[in-house]
């Protein structure tokens, strides 16, 4: 039986939900796996609830919806309690603590990802790219050279090298969490 990682990414309209799961597809891609990435978000877009899934698989994925997830990433406290129970027993929550102050499990890593985003680039709008960076410095689930090679290829116009940044703080935030 192939490994397979279920993976939903959660927050509200604007976070960049939506693009986290698309860049974090192309680096699974980039890695040679089989990938399904979907997502969802409400009728007022900006400010509503926002998701996107992503199945990793070594080989076929015979079903494309995320059920319990085994990673669930939320940066807002709307996206953490819509989604908070909804991940496999023993399965890992991480939360942008700026944006989530009460979490389903006290077993959630907290991470100051807006924060991060704000002080590496000036910018909250990369603290999509941070939290891929804790994700994956965190899981391994996808390697770091194919996750850079996707934030390259999916940053928005102009924006590549501040992504960089973001992303390389992401990964720094991992491992210190890794070293507590």
């Amino acid at each position: 039986m192939s490994e397979r990682i279920e993976i939903r990414l959660a927050g509200t309209g604007g976070q960049g939900m939506i693009l986290a799961g698309i860049v974090l597809a192309d680096a699974a891609i980039r890695d040679g796996k089989q990938v399904v990435q979907t997502q969802s978000y409400g009728p007022e877009a900006r400010g509503g609830a926002s998701r996107a899934e992503i199945i990793i698989a070594d080989g076929p994925i015979h079903y494309p919806k995320v059920l319990d997830a085994d990673i669930l990433l939320c940066m807002s406290q709307v996206a953490c309690d819509r989604y908070g129970m909804m991940m496999r027993r023993g399965g890992l929550l991480i939360v942008d603590n700026n944006q989530v102050s009460r979490t389903p499990t006290a077993y959630a890593v907290q991470a100051p990802i807006t924060q991060l985003a704000r002080e590496k680039t000036g910018r909250e709008i990369t603290a999509n790219v941070v939290a891929l960076g804790v994700l994956v410095g965190l899981t391994g689930v996808v390697s770091r050279s194919s996750l850079e090679a996707a934030v390259r290829a999916r940053a928005p116009k102009g924006t590549k090298d501040m992504n960089l940044e973001a992303l390389a703080a992401g990964f720094e935030a991992a491992q210190e969490l890794m070293q507590e």
